[in-house]
């Protein structure tokens, strides 16, 4: 029996050290789903503003026939390139297109968590896509730093906002867990990487090029108005 102890202390450990580091990484990042993810391939056509419809972060008329819906990373460098063809989407498809974002900060980014947060206390005063814009436009400034506090703190006040106010929201808990939410969310319908797109609820697949999602936004537009 005893020439076996030291195995069994071996398991023990190893038991107790996964545990520790994926209570670690939930609380960094987000809840384990508590639906399972659908088989790959298989898109969810679930409504985009399905939950949480007060709060939802959405650009464009809630009547539009297309809805595009990401789910993105602020330190993610493709979510910062296709940002600015998203304005340009908004712009050219104008009340036609209604745009829906969700975080989705991805544990290999180690300050998309903290850029989240800011990015939802920034919506709680009324200024989510003022922030959601900054961050991306300077994402290459803020990424690179150790302490990104300073950064947020200095964007919020660009931006008007009561920075006691968005330093504390910043941290809560009820910020913490709409990201948290936002991510199951993703989750729950297989979103893996970011950006992550839907159309209407369906997922797409595929390079997210200028010419791609315009295509397939003009396929929705064409289904919409098919008799």
């Amino acid at each position: 029996m005893k020439r076996y102890l030291p195995f069994a202390i071996i398991v023990a450990v190893a038991v107790v050290t996964i545990g520790v580091g994926a209570m670690l990484y939930r609380a960094k990042m987000r809840v384990s789903p508590s639906a399972a993810a659908p088989p790959a391939g298989t898109a969810s056509t679930a409504p985009a503003d399905s939950q949480e419809k007060e709060s939802l972060h959405a650009r464009g008329p809630a009547t539009a026939p297309v809805t595009l819906e990401e789910f993105g990373d602020f330190q993610c460098p493709p979510c910062a390139t296709v940002s600015g063809v998203i304005d340009k989407l908004e712009k050219d498809y104008g009340p036609r297109l209604r745009v829906i974002f969700r975080e989705f900060p991805l544990a290999m980014h180690s300050h998309a968590v903290e850029a989240a947060m800011a990015a939802e206390a920034a919506g709680l005063q009324g200024h989510f896509w003022e922030m959601h814009d900054m961050l991306y436009q300077y994402q290459a400034v803020w990424s690179k730093v150790s302490d990104v506090s300073h950064f947020f703190s200095a964007y919020a006040e660009s931006l008007g906002l009561d920075v006691e106010r968005f330093k504390a929201d910043s941290q809560s808990d009820a910020v913490r867990a709409r990201v948290i939410s936002e991510g199951d969310l993703g989750v729950s319908r297989g979103v893996k990487n970011t950006p992550t797109f839907f159309i209407n609820g369906t997922q797409l697949r595929g390079a997210f090029t200028p010419e791609n999602l315009r295509a397939a936004i003009d396929a929705a537009l064409a289904g919409k108005q098919s008799p």
